[in-house]
């Protein structure tokens, strides 16, 4: 069988000076990331230790013994000094085991798997959201410059960038499923209970993907090569679509591709007001009782969710731009 497409990704990764620029540059990436994950597992490491209270304590209750107390502590090793705990957390975490949650007594790794499905189904959801809504008024905010609907599709872009989405969803819960009845106010067990947590999530990045669209499209617009284009007795749509638009996406795909792990990992206000059972609301959850494992599984996991959209984004830059990839 054959696959042009996959033959052509192939190529773009591998051809140039030296052979394998982009794969080496990628590896670099994956070299200078491991130092930040290990700076941010430390940073939550010392932070959740530094801050006032004792997570057993707080598990048992205030008027529980205090042997009882002090012999829970040494089975988690909380009595162990800070440095000890720190590499031997380390050491857990490098093969899987990111310890055993205080308040739901089961596993981390198990617990962040069950719940990162629904922050995926939101994710993905929010995405189409914001590609859809910002790339079409994104383009047609370009084609009528200065008009009625850019100065619309722009202002709502601006409050979509500017508005908190804590505000957001209350506004959203308030018109659409209290007043109207249209939507649940919470849950996400349906196809109705999904549609505004994704609107929520995803309206903000709707918002700069207009913004980034129709900035590019009007710059590239200005070039002579759709002048050119235009001489040549090309259709207007022909002209947008074909030469303007593909030149201008490159930084726009790049960041979409960005958004996605952001809204990976920072559903937390959105999962927590509308109910969605993914890892933002485990967080928020584990913030509340002190249950340090299960918050720092989530903090760990979500960094990775970052640095793989970062590489993702460079990939996606080393394919499209070949300027780039030629300085790989």
């Amino acid at each position: 069988m054959d696959f042009p497409v996959l033959r052509h990704f192939y190529s773009q990764m591998t051809e140039g000076k030296g052979g394998f620029p982009v794969l080496k540059k990628i590896l670099k990436r994956i070299l200078i990331a491991i130092p930040v994950l290990f700076g941010v597992v430390l940073a939550i490491f010392i932070m959740l230790r530094i801050v006032p209270g004792d997570p057993v304590q707080t598990m048992l209750g205030e008027h529980m013994d205090m042997a009882l107390i002090e012999k829970l502590r040494a089975e988690m090793g909380l009595d162990q000094p800070m440095i000890v705990q720190f590499f031997k957390y380390i050491g857990n975490a490098m093969r899987g085991d990111f310890g055993t949650s205080y308040r739901l007594n089961r596993d981390v790794a198990q617990i962040i798997a069950e719940a990162f499905p629904h922050t995926v189904k939101l994710s993905l959801l929010a995405a189409a959201v914001a590609w859809v809504i910002g790339l079409v008024a994104g383009v047609i905010a370009a084609i009528r410059q200065n008009r009625l609907l850019d100065r619309l599709f722009m202002g709502c872009a601006l409050l979509g960038v500017s508005m908190p989405v804590f505000m957001t969803a209350l506004v959203l819960q308030y018109v659409f499923a209290f007043k109207l009845n249209w939507f649940p106010v919470s849950g996400f067990d349906s196809v109705n209970s999904m549609v505004l947590p994704a609107i929520v999530l995803g309206w903000n990045s709707a918002g700069s993907i207009a913004r980034m669209t129709r900035s590019n499209l009007v710059e590239i617009m200005q070039n002579d090569f759709i002048r050119t284009a235009r001489a040549k007795g090309l259709r207007e749509t022909g002209v947008i679509v074909g030469h303007a638009l593909k030149n201008a996406m490159l930084p726009v795909v790049t960041m979409m591709a960005l958004q996605i792990s952001s809204m990976l990992s920072g559903a937390v206000l959105t999962e927590s007001v509308f109910g969605v059972p993914g890892i933002g609301r485990l967080a928020v959850n584990a913030i509340e009782t002190r249950d340090m494992p299960l918050l720092q599984g989530t903090v760990i996991f979500t960094t990775i969710l970052i640095i793989i959209g970062n590489l993702v984004a460079d990939l996606l830059y080393n394919v499209l731009d070949p300027r780039i990839r030629e300085g790989a």
